[in-house]
């Protein structure tokens, strides 16, 4: 299978990558096509992972100042339970 460029944006990126795997999810495809849609469906959900990091690196929050004036400040995204290092350590004792 022939290398295609990644779509220029994420909706097609995805878009892509879903078809690819409901390709797979068939199974009507031959090893070789079914390779080629692995790779290329790795590629396309790095490309997309590498477009969602770039996005929240250019987030910005926009806050009340003291003095009522909107100021722009570093996006930080709030912490999910369960996502601070070391939680549900307990849970996971094999």
């Amino acid at each position: 299978m022939a290398e295609q460029e990644a779509p220029q944006d994420f909706a097609a990126t995805l878009a892509r990558l879903e078809g690819l795997v409901t390709q797979l999810e068939v199974g009507d495809m031959s090893l070789e096509a079914s390779l080629g849609a692995f790779e290329e469906g790795v590629r396309l959900a790095r490309e997309a992972q590498r477009r969602l990091d770039d996005a929240e690196l250019r987030l910005q929050a926009l806050v009340e100042g003291p003095d009522g004036t909107l100021v722009s400040t570093a996006f930080e995204a709030p912490e999910m339970p369960g996502s601070s290092v070391g939680a549900g350590d307990e849970e996971n004792d094999w």
